[in-house]
């Protein structure tokens, strides 16, 4: 796959830009943000976010794109914090470009990054069983462009203050071992899962988390450079979503921004609304259930977000902002990665499962699977696109993948930076991305799909090269890694399944 190329008319007509700012505005560190709607206008509308495509009839809250722009005298970007499931690479370019023309930011100056929400209409084919939705596809790119521009627009002299706590009984491990006599057949008929995904609670065939935890919440505040209004906060956190059904949602995201949104705002009508948004972390193996206690009765999405953004607050309260114009510097670069690949034996599985479904949408798990591999075929390799964005002494890493637990931690211990928090799922979807040590334990994450599919090395390669921009940004080098992780159980459970070799086809291996 060739890597996406901007034409020459797009570069010809950069002297045109729609927004232009004041020429005083050119010499202090600015922010600007803006909440664009982005929920579906034709309905019903395809969902993702399951095994099986299904569709909705009816918006139960609204979609946004929270938008911020920072310009110094030396760079400008862009973040767009987006109510969806999964945006793939191509689908992000073309708002990238049509924000470049509106604006004059660089396409390697702009972040863009989905929430996550599992009740969002699809722009992603083959998010498992689900196809793209073709009108929202058609619908969203101009609509985060819109967000970005206008957040350009709102550009004011501004400060910023960064605090990070710990929550660590709103996010949890997900995926658990299971008990040696009880491992499970993966879709493919191989005897493969060690450790799985949603145990049920207190379930006696699990017996533990099978990695850590990144439990911090991390907020980037904006306000007037006076400090008396708020322009944005950036809230950062590792949980993968609570939930909901019955029409498209933004899920706990947009309830935890609302609800910021209402507690922080002020009352100046005068200025731009103040826009909170809360993004992805590094949720891959990770969610609200504690599943080594008793399920909670009566525990809403509502009462999840608001004692989330209670923390949150309680936390804003006491950021302290930084005196002077902070750094900003943004990095960007590109990795290819081969997916792997099925052998002939499961190429021929797939073909008769197939052939059998004929052109019906897939209606089980194996049929899912069979679909993938179909696709796999014709797309052997996969390219990504990793940025580290710097605000003073914070850095913020993009990851167009939904990583462990574990590989947030790593890269927060490792940062030269004060304070760093990681974004999932941004600049594309390219899938689950496990740590090498995890594909041995098989499992739902490991399964070979277009959203879990690359290579078994592609996570330390990630966490490598991130940590080479975060020193690039910064001029210093990276910290030692001192810590592991993992505790005695989950390293012996690793240690077995590798030295059994399990999971060797869905790792990408032939006999």
């Amino acid at each position: 796959m060739r890597p996406l190329l901007l034409s020459k008319s797009i570069f010809l007509n950069l002297s045109f830009f729609l927004v232009v700012l004041p020429q005083s505005a050119y010499c202090e560190f600015l922010a600007g943000a803006f909440s664009v709607d982005i929920s579906p206008e034709t309905l019903p509308a395809i969902q993702n976010g399951g095994f099986l495509e299904r569709s909705q009839k009816q918006v139960l809250d609204r979609l946004h794109a929270r938008c911020f722009v920072l310009k110094s005298a030396e760079e400008v970007v862009a973040i767009a914090v987006v109510d969806s499931c999964m945006i793939p690479r191509d689908i992000c370019y073309r708002a990238k470009v049509l924000v470049r023309k509106q604006t004059g930011i660089p396409v390697n100056r702009i972040l863009i990054a989905s929430t996550h929400t599992h009740t969002a209409p699809s722009v992603m084919n083959l998010c498992l069983g689900t196809r793209s939705d073709s009108n929202y596809e058609r619908f969203l790119p101009p609509k985060l462009a819109e967000g970005i521009a206008k957040a350009y627009a709102n550009l004011e002299p501004a400060r910023v203050g960064v605090t990070v706590v710990d929550a660590p009984n709103h996010t949890h491990c997900r995926r658990w071992l299971k008990h040696p006599d009880k491992y499970a057949d993966d879709p493919f008929g191989d005897k493969t899962v060690r450790a799985i995904m949603h145990p049920g609670y207190q379930n006696p065939e699990f017996i533990g988390p099978a990695g850590p935890v990144d439990s911090g919440l991390s907020l980037l505040s904006l306000q007037s450079a006076d400090g008396k209004r708020p322009i944005g906060l950036i809230a950062n956190y590792s949980m993968h979503y609570f939930g909901s059904g019955g029409g498209f949602s933004a899920d706990y995201y947009g309830k935890f921004s609302s609800l910021m949104e209402k507690k922080i705002a002020t009352t100046d009508s005068a200025k731009a609304p103040f826009v909170a948004a809360m993004s992805q972390g590094t949720s891959g193996d990770l969610q609200w259930m504690n599943y080594g206690q008793p399920r909670k009765k009566d525990y809403s999405i509502d009462v999840y977000s608001a004692e989330l953004a209670e923390i949150a607050f309680n936390a804003y309260q006491k950021i302290q902002y930084e005196t002077g114009e902070p750094k900003l510097a943004m990095a960007e670069t590109m990795l290819v990665f081969k997916r792997r690949l099925p052998s002939k034996e499961r190429i021929k599985w797939a073909n008769e499962l197939n052939t059998k479904r004929g052109d019906r949408r897939p209606k089980s798990r194996p049929e899912v699977y069979a679909e993938q591999v179909a696709w796999f075929v014709e797309h052997p390799q996969e390219e990504i696109i990793l940025q580290v964005l710097r605000v003073g002494d914070l850095a913020i890493t993009a990851i167009p993948n939904e990583v462990y637990g574990i590989t947030g931690l790593k890269l927060k211990a490792q940062s030269p930076f004060k304070a760093t928090f990681n974004m999932g799922l941004a600049n594309g979807a390219a899938g689950y991305i496990p740590p090498t040590e995890q594909h041995y334990l098989g499992g739902y994450t490991t399964w070979p799909a277009r959203t879990a599919g690359l290579e078994t090395e592609a996570e330390p390669k990630i966490v490598d090269r991130l940590l080479g921009l975060m020193e690039k940004l910064s001029g210093q080098k990276r910290k030692p890694l001192t810590v592991d992780f993992y505790n005695d159980q989950q390293r012996k459970a690793l240690k077995q399944a590798k030295a059994d070799d399990n999971n060797r086809a869905n790792r990408g291996l032939k006999d």
